[in-house]
């Protein structure tokens, strides 16, 4: 389209539209939904007592048979401590100074900026909740990678040895490049028993359309699942989702199947939300990050307020004209019960 000519551009104002939308972001569904409905850190490890196996003194009598006095000794505890990430936002004042003139001032420059900054973090921490906590010297948090293994990558999860204590293995299986639904009923199987059975699946988009191709037109419900976790509430439905919309998924035996970009390539998760969890730390001498993205459009985030971030505010570096701040997350990702965690992996088509 040709532009406007200068009878027109030196007569007549453009208009800056009030608000940014954002091209680069896509879906972060699981790093979304554990991160708005996070628990509080206590103390300087969290701790989960786990039961490890089973009493064996259990036995049948009769008249004056001895029984057993050995003491059970079954078992450990998961302990697991905090990890830190951060991601830094920086202005110029004399920016700052031209933005905060009233007349002219469209977006406010330094919310858009925290907004923004918080956004991308999320987007970083998406990657990593699907590794396995080696990132950057093992600074990074865990991630399902770490969570829903079998003790070939992660061979010991919160200080225990999966080894020794098998039941603290998740169960992977590869799919020998196929996706059928006989495999994900395996699968679905293995780490279910009686009411605990899987609340989420999560895959690629490139998994979730092999999943779709399999079901018959009929079999296709699709159902809207809120970004946040459910709390234990069972809707009518049965399905223990509650609330608004959020991401659109494909049901599996009662379950919704999402696509999340962030998922590694070629693997289905099944995940029973009941045991994973965000346990988040604020930062010292911080304030929470609280606010409404009004400012960007066009990504998940903007249905979710906070994501537990913490804010170090301005800072001003003696030596420039500028402003330096610092967006914080604490806490770690955590699960006391591995064994209800499945994944299938090498899938590469139907």
């Amino acid at each position: 389209m040709p532009a406007l000519g200068s009878r027109v551009t030196t007569t007549t104002s453009f208009k800056i539209m009030p608000l940014v939308v954002d091209t680069i972001l896509n879906s972060n569904v699981f790093c979304t939904r554990v991160l708005s409905k996070a628990k509080k850190w206590s103390g300087e490890q969290i701790k989960f007592p786990v039961k490890v196996s089973k009493n064996t003194t259990g036995t049948s009598f009769s008249g004056f048979d001895t029984f057993s006095t050995a003491a059970i000794d079954n078992r450990v505890l998961l302990a697991f401590s905090p990890k830190f990430y951060q991601m830094t936002a920086a202005l110029p004042l004399d920016e700052l100074s031209a933005n905060q003139v009233s007349e002219t001032k469209i977006i406010d420059l330094a919310a858009l900026t925290l907004q923004s900054t918080a956004q991308d973090m999320a987007d970083d921490l998406g990657t990593i909740f699907y590794s396995d906590g080696t990132g950057n010297g093992s600074k990074d948090p865990l991630g399902l990678n770490a969570i829903v293994d079998d003790g070939s990558t992660v061979g010991t999860f919160g200080g225990q040895s999966r080894t020794t204590y098998t039941t603290l293995k998740a169960t992977l299986t590869a799919s020998g490049g196929t996706l059928t639904l006989a495999k994900m009923s395996t699968l679905y199987n293995a780490i279910s028993s009686g009411s605990q059975k899987p609340t989420l699946g999560l895959t690629t988009e490139a998994v979730f359309n092999f999943y779709e191709q399999l079901l018959q037109p009929q079999e296709r419900i699709m159902k809207d699942t809120p970004m946040m976790k459910a709390d234990g509430t069972i809707s009518k439905e049965g399905t223990g989702y509650i609330g608004g919309t959020g991401f659109t998924g494909l049901m599996f035996k009662g379950f919704p199947i999402l696509a999340d970009e962030k998922a590694t390539s070629q693997a289905m998760y099944f995940i029973n939300e009941n045991f994973v969890d965000w346990y988040a730390l604020p930062m010292a001498m911080t304030e929470p990050v609280k606010y409404a993205p009004v400012d960007l459009q066009g990504n998940d985030y903007n249905g979710v307020l906070g994501l537990g971030f913490s804010w170090s505010g301005w800072v001003k570096p003696t030596n420039s004209a500028a402003v330096v701040g610092h967006v914080y997350l604490g806490g770690e990702l955590v699960s006391d019960n591995p064994k209800r965690q499945g994944q299938l992996t090498g899938i590469t088509g139907v």
